[in-house]
């Protein structure tokens, strides 16, 4: 990949509030681990980052992050807050957009109320250049209708073969489901590069041959010891071991979105017009 060397300037990019979703079809695969190092590298590169918890009902990005959010997702969608109140800065530069792990009202929330969070999340995007959005595992509505509404998906996948299959599920339902924006494959946990050049190889193929389009490669991350040390002091791995591999493979991913998004000569679409309707 082509890494910006460590001390590079970050490339000077206009603001337009691109929406990322980051899926991994299975629990387990870190995926909401990346979703906050790679808003913290975005942040490092330059750029406001807010990112929003949205597993609806089974939160934790506040857990890793160890903190105590007065307000909520749950107490926007209960009318106690607007969702703008609800936004805390973490000391390592992040807007974070807690959920509220057990809320039956998030879990079980309605189509028209999703519609009205979309819409909500959408006005709030403009003041980002970057929101991420951590979806839940699985397969549900909320989860499809959340990545459909993206400018674009991640899908997070391991070599193991439950994770490839979970991780295929998403990239076919998120084409049949006709979204706008594209898909791109992370591979994480890989023992080397190469392993996980063969993971996102296998995936990709499988892509092509039953699906008709192969999403890109967005990044590799290699296994380090140094994520688990991070999550368990509930530390951002940047801050913690900002010299380990895994740092710096995130660190490459962050880069190579920076310059997609300064090579874009367009602004995303709005975040609400692009929900697709229940099927």
């Amino acid at each position: 990949m082509n890494a910006l060397p460590p001390n590079a300037p970050p490339p000077h990019t206009p603001r337009t509030g691109r929406i990322i979703a980051i899926a991994s079809g299975k629990g387990g695969v870190g995926k909401t681990w990346f979703a906050i190092t790679l808003a913290q590298a975005l942040v490092a590169y330059g750029s406001r980052v807010l990112l929003f918890d949205a597993d609806l009902g089974l939160a934790n990005v506040d857990i890793q992050l160890g903190l105590m959010p007065r307000h909520d997702l749950a107490s926007v969608m209960e009318g106690a807050c607007a969702l703008e109140d609800a936004v805390l800065r973490h000391a390592c530069g992040i807007d974070v957009l807690a959920g509220r792990s057990g809320s039956e009202a998030l879990a079980q929330l309605s189509p028209e109320g999703l519609a009205v969070l979309l819409a909500a999340l959408g006005r709030l995007a403009g003041g980002y250049d970057v929101v991420l959005l951590d979806l839940g595992a699985g397969l549900g509505t909320a989860v499809r209708r959340l990545a459909a509404a993206a400018d674009e998906l991640l899908v997070l996948a391991t070599d193991e073969p439950t994770s490839l299959t979970d991780a295929y599920a998403v990239l076919k339902l998120h084409a049949a489901d006709g979204a706008p924006g594209p898909a791109a494959i992370l591979v994480n946990q890989a023992s080397s590069p190469a392993n996980g050049a063969r993971t996102y190889g296998a995936l990709a193929r499988a892509c092509r041959h039953f699906l008709g389009r192969e999403p890109k490669l967005a990044g590799i991350i290699r296994r380090d010891e140094k994520v688990r040390d991070a999550i368990r002091h509930q530390t951002p791995l940047l801050t913690r071991h900002p010299s380990s591999a895994a740092a710096e493979d995130v660190r490459a991913v962050a880069a190579n979105l920076q310059r997609s998004r300064a090579s874009s000569a367009t602004v995303a679409p709005a975040f609400a017009q692009s929900v697709p309707k229940d099927r």
